[in-house]
């Protein structure tokens, strides 16, 4: 763990904390994007209720570093509204249930939904393969397959993680983190 957060460090100190990059945190409802937001934030499990509207946290998970993640409802009568928080992303973090294989088409169709957004152009996007922990969760690759991320034409990763735990989060916003500095170079927004 020390030297996964070392790296992290390593790759972002040319990161401005005055300056946070904006990064989008989507996904079917209790998929776990609170839980993977305040574990990172916090560092801590906490108990969290489904998500009505939206969380917005600073996150700094290292010294010259910082993220503001806006962590948006993902219950189906809240996601046409997503759109009015694409302008201005810097990177998508999108939390899929890894474990719930009924709903992988859903989160499929949504993903997709979001890509085709002139905002999103370009934006790179990290999936948290998340609930690893579980049975009858999928491995990254298979949750890879099933979104249908080779075609994507954004830059994309898969992560797994287990957000109740921890287990992936901070590679996944390694990862994260290293995307956007090449999305902001390339548009000329070091």
């Amino acid at each position: 763990m020390g030297l996964v957060l070392s790296q992290l460090f390593n790759v972002l100190q040319n990161f401005s904390s005055s300056n946070p990059s904006r990064i989008l945190m989507l996904g079917l409802d209790a998929a776990g994007k609170t839980t993977a937001l305040y574990k990172l934030k916090l560092n801590e499990t906490i108990s969290t209720i489904p998500t009505i509207g939206f969380n917005v946290e600073t996150v700094t998970p290292c010294k010259g570093v910082s993220f503001t993640v806006w962590d948006v409802g993902g219950q189906d009568k809240i996601r046409p509204l997503w759109r009015h928080y694409f302008n201005g992303t810097d990177g998508l973090i999108y939390v899929v249930d890894s474990a719930d294989a009924e709903r992988m088409a859903e989160a499929k169709e949504e993903l997709q939904s979001i890509l085709k957004s002139p905002d999103m152009d370009q934006v790179p996007v990290v999936v948290m393969a998340n609930k690893q922990d579980m049975p009858n969760a999928r491995d990254p690759s298979e949750v890879m397959n099933r979104l249908g991320l080779r075609n994507l034409p954004n830059p994309w990763h898969v992560q797994g993680t287990c957000a109740t735990n921890g287990d992936g989060v901070v590679e996944a916003v390694l990862c994260m983190s290293k995307m956007v500095k090449a999305y902001k170079k390339k548009q000329g927004r070091h």
